[in-house]
């Protein structure tokens, strides 16, 4: 791997636990339980693009195997936050 995609990874990686940081503030101090859920989803594709950006640097499968499970649940919990502040209810 060549020194100066080694060094865009770990700018790239700088720039994600920055997002991270940010939403991690939004999550805290959200005025509404929409800002927080918002925020949550942000924090959870920093965290997959994280994983992925991880598995380029160090060329290894297991980080997109995990990236794959963070979305997936990602995903899973955003539809039931969302379906909550809807009806007040996940399951009918």
């Amino acid at each position: 791997m060549s020194q100066w995609l080694i060094w865009v990874l770990s700018f790239a990686l700088f720039l994600l636990l920055l997002g991270m940081a940010c939403s991690l503030s939004r999550l805290l101090k959200g005025p509404t339980a929409q800002d927080r859920v918002l925020a949550l989803d942000c924090m959870y594709l920093n965290g997959m693009l994280t994983m992925l950006v991880l598995g380029i640097l160090y060329s290894s499968a297991m980080y997109f195997e995990a990236a794959l499970l963070i979305s997936l649940f990602g995903c899973v919990g955003s539809t039931a936050m969302a379906k909550f502040l809807l009806r007040g209810e996940v399951i009918e």
